[in-house]
């Protein structure tokens, strides 16, 4: 098994660090590489990216993700999505229940009085089975069985990650049921253009650009109240690229209730399911960009908004408001929310999942 060599990694991390054994599964450290000399660091404990190296205008490397510094902090620290694969349902689900063929299912409760982000143990705190297949590429597979963590029907789940020689890290995911249940993938990668540091330096200056005219309000709860507003006229405009920073304190009811940015963005599209553009961040010093483009509907925009005491690869500490997520997802609570897209899988379809990272440099 081709894995992590730390004496050739720009990252400088260790693959004994980031093995073990959990629930009889083995734990690895998985480096890939483009031709460009860029790499990922990827563990199958949770399909957690490690690190993502890539230089700035002046050609210094850095990691540019949020990460745990080895796998006993992974399964035990106190941030356990940090920059994970979330599943089976990422994002919130309102008071963990919903209907499906007339049956009342409940998840269990972990986000105040809500279910977040596939349960008390999704798929970032699974191990998954990883095939390494070759320097760009790593397959991650996991069935999440039946009646797991209250969701009903065996999901039979394959993510893959390539970094290719366009410094686009490309994850692709599909899914298959046995019976009908509901689904909504995707990563929590906590970005860092600046370069994660001790301490990370803030993202008030990033400057963001969201393709989204439209964006999903929340109660006090953190919940879609399910109307769709518009972002015009409000701090959640991002159709025109500023800094992060300019509204993350406005004087706004939505802003108050999530301490910031904690919203799903109705990304424009021309047609369903199409691979389009969502949005575009950049870090002025360092000159580093981050475009993202996905399949899926929504995106969900957070600010880091939360304390956690995390202390990263090679020391690197994560203050409060130090990354953006730019997750892309179906809407939050879609199962309670019937003009919502669907997030109802059956047996016979394949759910797939297409979203695309693509780093880049702008002097």
């Amino acid at each position: 098994m081709d894995t992590a060599n730390e004496t050739q990694c720009l990252c400088g991390l260790k693959r004994e660090d980031f093995q073990a054994t959990i629930n009889g599964k083995q734990t690895d450290l998985y480096i890939l590489k483009n031709k460009c000399g860029n790499e990922v660091a990827i563990t199958n404990y949770g399909g957690a990216i490690i690190a993502i190296m890539v230089p700035d205008k002046d050609g210094n490397y850095a990691n540019v993700i949020q990460s745990h510094a080895n796998i006993n902090d992974a399964v035990n620290g106190p941030a356990s999505h940090l920059s994970t694969l979330i599943g089976r349902y990422s994002n919130r689900i309102n008071k963990g229940k919903f209907q499906l063929n007339g049956k009342e299912y409940q998840l269990p409760i972990n986000s105040g009085i809500h279910s977040i982000h596939g349960g008390k143990s999704g798929f970032n705190a699974k191990v998954w089975d990883a095939l390494r297949m070759n320097d760009e590429t790593l397959i991650l597979n996991y069935v999440s069985s039946y009646g797991e963590e209250g969701f009903t029907g065996e999901l039979k789940v394959t993510v893959a990650y390539t970094f290719n020689d366009d410094n686009e890290l490309i994850i692709e995911y599909m899914a298959t049921t046995n019976k009908k249940t509901v689904i909504s993938l995707t990563n929590h990668g906590y970005f860092s253009l600046a370069g994660t540091a001790n301490p990370t330096p803030g993202i008030d200056d990033i400057i963001c650009e969201i393709n989204a005219d439209y964006y999903l309000p929340i109660d006090e709860t953190k919940i879609p109240t399910g109307e769709i507003r518009f972002v015009k006229g409000t701090p959640f405009d991002f159709k025109t690229p500023k800094a992060i920073g300019k509204d993350i304190n406005a004087d706004n009811e939505q802003i108050k209730i999530a301490g910031g940015y904690d919203h799903c963005y109705v990304l424009n599209k021309k047609e369903e399911g199409e691979l389009s553009f969502s949005a575009r961040i950049k870090d002025p010093v360092s000159g580093r960009t981050m475009e993202v483009y996905t399949t899926e509907p929504g995106m969900q925009l957070y600010t880091d908004n939360s304390k956690k005491a995390v202390v990263g690869p090679n020391g690197a500490t994560y203050p409060q408001r130090s990354a953006v997520c730019l997750e892309a997802q179906h809407f939050p609570d879609s199962p309670n929310h019937p003009y919502f897209p669907s997030v109802i899988l059956t047996p016979g379809e394949q759910y797939k999942q297409k979203t695309i990272y693509k780093f880049g440099i702008e002097k």
